[in-house]
């Protein structure tokens, strides 16, 4: 093997020049604003994050322009699916009429010329032992066996199953009483908000404040306060919204009241915490030397440097209380009808999941997408406000 020849301008020493040595390549970030970068670039934190405003301006702006309310009946379209397979009926003079048939409540329905559904179908004739309905459908007459959900002509001519139709009229179905699914969806969310804004002020105004005196303050003031939080959480939170509701009316007041008067312990809990150990600090001495007040020092020293647990938790705290509404409410603590939440319409859909399924898909599918996106927005801002996981 034959030596490459090495060229000597490669061997040469580097110029160093002082201006350039001693410029920042990278430029230079605050703490929040490097906490941003990182949870820009968390896509799950931020996939959460568009979800919860999406929600947020569903949930206020959904109801005032969408055509249903959440408490409008109409018993002719009671438990109409979100899409349904549709049958043309060929007629003697000439073309068709498509008809859709509600297996689960065994009606038929007309269909129109531009696809939508159309005006309800009498039975002509129901016949008990055969379990069939007779129907007149233009100058044809059909039969349907209930047990099958199988159309046929007069001369056992059964008719095959055509495309898919989207329900034009209620978007994501109807339930049992004719009410628009969708509509009361997005009331649903307008509670489940509300919750999470109640939980968010009950935290920030009592729990941030209680845990943070308390830690502070130390001795036999942290003692009494946390023996009260103490007695506060080992009372379930079931029992708080029956006691209430002896007093108050039952509904959704009774869950905001509940929620506001027990949901700030877990807060003042984890602030206590972060308190012990930040008010060992030297510029916590400082401040104290200086003659700063119990108040300015917990405000504008020990509190801001606490913000990032506290965002966190608030983060993981609010789908917790999401949660607890729409069990209440599914267990007949909650709203009253005809108010909707996410809660009542799944104690709602219960009674015909087998039946009609998607009436159950679409509420338990709003709180678990709900539910993960706070997890994940939680958890993207855990990462973004630790400078140790800086990368």
């Amino acid at each position: 093997m034959s030596d490459r020849p090495i060229a000597h301008e490669l061997w040469a020493p580097a110029t160093h020049v002082a201006a350039v040595a001693e410029q920042i390549a990278a430029p230079s970030l605050t703490y929040w604003q490097d906490m941003r970068h990182r949870l820009w670039r968390n896509r799950l934190a931020m996939a959460g994050l568009v979800f919860i405003v999406l929600l947020a301006l569903a949930a206020a702006f959904g109801p005032m322009v969408y055509r249903h309310n959440y408490s409008d009946q109409n018993l002719k379209y009671a438990n109409i699916p979100p899409a349904f397979r549709t049958y043309s009926v060929p007629q003697l003079a000439g073309g068709e009429k498509r008809v859709f048939f509600n297996a689960g409540s065994q009606l038929l329905y007309a269909i129109g010329p531009d696809g939508a559904l159309g005006d309800l179908i009498r039975p002509a004739k129901k016949d008990m032992l055969k379990k069939s309905l007779l129907f007149s459908i233009g100058d044809r007459k059909v039969s349907i066996q209930t047990a099958r959900a199988e159309i046929a002509l007069e001369d056992g001519t059964l008719l095959a199953r055509g495309a898919w139709v989207w329900n034009s009229i209620y978007p994501f179905g109807s339930d049992q009483l004719g009410r628009d699914v969708l509509a009361r969806q997005l009331y649903g969310a307008r509670i489940s908000l509300t919750v999470a804004l109640v939980a968010t002020l009950v935290n920030f105004t009592i729990g941030v404040f209680y845990g943070g005196l308390a830690g502070y303050l130390g001795g036999r003031a942290d003692t009494v306060m946390m023996r009260l939080v103490e007695v506060i959480s080992a009372i379930p939170l079931t029992l708080y919204v029956i006691l209430i509701m002896v007093v108050m009316s039952s509904g959704f007041l009774a869950v905001i009241v509940a929620i506001g008067s027990v949901y700030w312990v877990d807060m003042a809990r984890i602030v206590r915490g972060q308190m012990l150990t930040l008010k060992e600090q030297d510029y916590v001495a400082a401040a104290h030397t200086m003659g700063a007040s119990t108040w300015r020092i917990l405000t504008r020293h020990l509190l801001p440097n606490s913000v990032g647990p506290i965002l966190i938790t608030l983060t993981m705290l609010i789908p917790s209380a999401i949660f607890i509404e729409s069990f209440m409410s599914f267990i007949g603590l909650g709203v009253t009808p005809p108010q909707a939440s996410w809660g009542t319409l799944t104690s709602e859909a219960v009674e015909t999941l087998r039946a009609y399924p998607y009436q159950l898909f679409f509420p338990a599918a709003a709180i678990s997408l709900t539910m993960f996106a706070f997890n994940f927005l939680g958890d993207g801002l855990r990462d973004a406000l630790d400078p140790r996981l800086r990368t």
